[in-house]
């Protein structure tokens, strides 16, 4: 999981508010007058397009800010981020998050006379070198204004988030395995080649391979400049899932996924 930076608490911060119901976050489609009873301001987000492909990566966010009687808030400064959002690896069921926030601020802009506020051609993308592993298609664009600017007394906080869907062209993988059946101590040597859409260069993608069902990945390598990727790993008495997954290195391309015909002669009978 990434460093913890202000923008990653801004990010969770607002998650979790407002799933306690400490913030206000009226629907982006609601009525500017329809702020909660005893809020002070009702605030709106959304973006146009409302989703993004390999071609067309921006868009327009805009949003309003009123005041409880639905009369324009101006001179009001909100708080935009980008929050592209990860699903936890979690098979064991814990009550923990399902997701992981890489954050990245977009800007403060002021409303004017009319409460509106705008930040054009915003580039819908991730950012850092971070794995695009578990990656989810739907990037979501907040909205934060908070009176005091505290964020530790959330009770004058008005929060409200939409999303933008992300088109991924398909990537593939093919493989191949020295063996098919395996014990404890034998290396077992995947070597194979990654596949993505044209134009898009395969070196940087990450090939993770999993060998036990409590972990995602047990070793992984980077593709080479032509694809091609060899991983290698020891295999133990418990190994019991062998999955081969990618990440690559751009949001608009999607993981490929193959689960390995290996057997573990090891693992007890029935198991």
């Amino acid at each position: 999981m990434p460093r913890k930076t202000l923008s990653t608490r801004l990010a969770a911060t607002a998650a979790l508010l407002l799933a306690a119901g400490a913030l206000s976050a009226p629907a982006a489609s609601a009525a500017p007058s329809d702020a909660a009873p005893g809020d002070a301001y009702a605030l709106t987000v959304t973006t146009n397009p409302a989703g993004t492909n390999h071609q067309e990566r921006h868009v327009d966010v805009t949003g309003t800010v009123t005041k409880a009687d639905g009369t324009p808030a101006a001179n009001i400064p909100v708080t935009l981020q980008e929050v592209v959002q990860f699903t936890t690896w979690n098979p064991w069921g814990d009550p923990i998050d399902p997701n992981y926030y890489e954050p990245r601020d977009l800007g403060k802009p002021v409303t004017d006379a009319n409460g509106k506020f705008t930040v054009p051609d915003v580039d819908i993308d991730h950012e850092g070198g971070s794995s695009l592993l578990n990656v989810q298609r739907a990037v979501h664009i907040t909205a934060l204004y908070d009176e005091d600017g505290d964020l530790d007394t959330p009770q004058d906080g008005y929060f409200a988030e939409t999303t933008v869907a992300t088109k991924a062209r398909a990537s593939t993988v093919s493989y191949s395995v020295n063996k098919k059946k395996v014990k404890a101590g034998d290396i077992l040597t995947v070597q194979g080649k990654v596949t993505l859409p044209q134009g898009v260069e395969p070196q940087g993608t990450e090939i993770f391979l999993q060998t036990y069902w409590e972990q995602q990945s047990h070793v992984k390598v980077t593709a080479e400049d032509d694809g091609f990727f060899v991983l290698s790993v020891r295999v133990s008495s418990y190994d019991d899932t062998f999955v081969l997954r990618t990440a690559p290195t751009d949001l608009y391309v999607a993981g490929a996924t193959q689960k390995l015909p290996i057997t573990n002669t090891s693992l007890p009978a029935g198991s």
